[in-house]
């Protein structure tokens, strides 16, 4: 059921009454566990400083054994090898003295047969710590990363159509609920590959929730407030989460307890499914006129204001929900305007997102305290989403987009030009670049909604959702070859942040249109057809 003036006939609801802003903050801190959920890995599987293992049983004097790590040419213990026992065992026998009567590093080398010893200075245990992710092991701790962005693929996929055919509500607490109680299981795992399962499960959940939410408050609230909530709301509930995992894991240092206490709070938002409605514009867009007149009458109620005796016509006949044509994902490439809209946004969203999760997986690795480094690029957010909401209420999106793209990417171009004895100022512009990328996320995440009609709506914000996870499961990768060349992982991600921009310039606008519901309502783009 088609009804273009929806926004006008529900004006009489008022923007900002008693059920505006209850849906707006319920629906919000649905996303904070979002925010340490999916970032959890940053603590959970960080590698701390380790060297090979001397069991205690070897009998060697206290000062071979305090030799027994080589040196590597940077002025570091080595983390993946160690002199010869039986060589040292020799020499102590005998009572020579390191560097006096043996030169010790021409002493021949050996693997950590005995396991590693790790610094337990920051963390208790790792994953990292209790499965040996290091040396030849040490794609792993990667792959775990990416394992989860591959359940965030896969979940952006199926949420988006399934949202789109069964509701949004129904979606938004189904998943929810799997990434409370796998995240739960989680925190039992015997084993990383039974680790890697269920963080698999858990990203599935993560995305689908966030996108849900996401899309379900863009149709239920009015213009004013839904620009107000899709590039602030979500972001800051979302940073919100996210500024808390440090704290959280600051005062935890097991990674088991961690998980668990990140996990427990997903409980508390079961009575929300009596609280939040259904989307309204899905409803008639399935054609149910009936419930969703209920849902706005009983808003209105809740609003102290009298609704109209009629709020659509009955032109049409009503609680048929097969009186619509049922939409896929096929859709978003039927037409050229649309194919074309979706994959620029599908190549924008994909830069974005390996610049914000390598930006945000990093933080362990840079100079000075995890904790703060992590808090700081989760502090940084929020500045951005306010900035965003500015820039998205006042000017151009496809300005707003490709301004912050371009200042993002450039900053990140920067780093590499630096000296290594300048980390302070590495950081600051890694935080600067960190500001630019989250600012242009917020701007595409209500960018791509008010793009997109109603009809595909949930299932466009989940194929570029599904296409930005591409980027998300590359990005723990950007980061480990970044210890091999330390420049290539932000000359990589300024490149293409930069280039995205350009692209982004093509795009249609939407500055002050109202939200289409069906394909031929959608912007169109220069030399393309519906």
């Amino acid at each position: 059921m088609r009804y273009p003036d929806y926004d006008h006939r529900t004006a009489f609801l008022g923007d900002w009454g008693t059920f505006q802003k209850t849906v707006f903050f319920l629906l919000c801190s649905s996303i904070i566990p979002n925010g340490f959920t999916g970032l959890s890995i940053v603590f959970i599987g960080d590698t701390p400083p380790h060297h090979c293992h001397i069991p205690v049983g070897v009998n060697i004097s206290a000062e071979w054994k305090n030799v027994s790590i080589p040196i590597e040419a940077n002025g570091r213990a080595s983390e993946c090898s160690r002199y010869k026992l039986e060589v040292l065992k020799s020499y102590s026998d005998r009572g020579l003295v390191p560097w006096v009567d043996v030169n010790v590093s021409a002493i021949e080398q050996e693997r950590c047969e005995d396991g590693w010893e790790y610094d337990r200075e920051t963390y208790v245990s790792t994953i990292v710590t209790e499965w040996d992710l290091v040396c030849s092991d040490d794609w792993k701790a990667p792959l775990t990363s990416s394992i989860f962005f591959c359940g965030v693929l896969i979940g952006s996929f199926i949420s988006g159509q399934l949202s789109d055919r069964y509701g949004r509500k129904i979606v938004l607490f189904l998943t929810m609920g799997v990434q409370t109680v796998f995240t739960l299981i989680q925190v039992f795992s015997p084993s990383w590959i039974v680790f890697c399962s269920l963080f698999f499960v858990v990203g599935m959940g993560q995305i689908s929730n966030y996108v849900a939410a996401f899309v379900l408050g863009t149709e239920i609230l009015s213009l004013p407030v839904r620009i107000i909530y899709s590039t602030v709301g979500v972001c800051i509930f979302f940073s919100i989460g996210y500024m808390v995992l440090p704290l959280v894991a600051y005062f935890i240092r097991g990674w088991r307890m961690l998980l668990l206490a990140l996990t427990l709070p997903g409980f508390l938002y079961i009575p929300l499914w009596w609280i939040v409605p259904e989307s309204p514009r899905w409803l008639l867009s399935q054609g149910r006129v009936d419930e969703a007149e209920a849902i706005l009458r009983d808003a209105a109620k809740r609003n102290g204001i009298k609704a109209p005796e009629e709020i659509f016509p009955p032109s049409q006949p009503r609680d048929k929900a097969g009186t619509m044509q049922p939409h896929n994902l096929c859709d978003l490439v039927r037409s050229s305007n649309i194919r074309t809209i979706t994959i620029l946004l599908c190549l924008v969203w994909m830069t974005l997102s390996i610049g914000y999760f390598a930006l945000s997986l990093n933080t362990s690795n840079l100079y000075g305290n995890p904790y703060l480094n992590c808090f700081f690029s989760a502090a940084v957010e929020v500045p951005a989403y306010i900035i965003s909401w500015l820039m998205f209420r006042y000017l151009p999106r496809r300005l707003c987009l490709f301004f912050t793209l371009f200042l993002g990417g450039l900053v990140l171009l920067f780093i590499h030009l630096l000296p290594q004895h300048m980390s302070y100022v590495a950081i600051s512009l890694e935080m600067l670049g960190k500001f630019g990328v989250t600012t242009a996320f917020a701007i595409v995440y209500a960018f791509t909604a008010e793009l997109y009609p109603t009809v595909l709506r949930n299932t466009a914000m989940g194929a570029c959702s599904m296409a930005s996870r591409i980027g998300s499961i590359s990005a723990p990768y950007f980061i480990y070859f970044g210890g091999y060349y330390r420049a290539l992982p932000y000359i990589l991600m300024g490149t293409l942040s930069v280039l995205s921009g350009l692209l982004s310039l093509l795009l249609p606008e939407s500055l002050d249109m109202p939200l289409p519901d069906t394909i031929s309502h959608m912007q169109k783009i220069t030399g393309t057809s519906l």
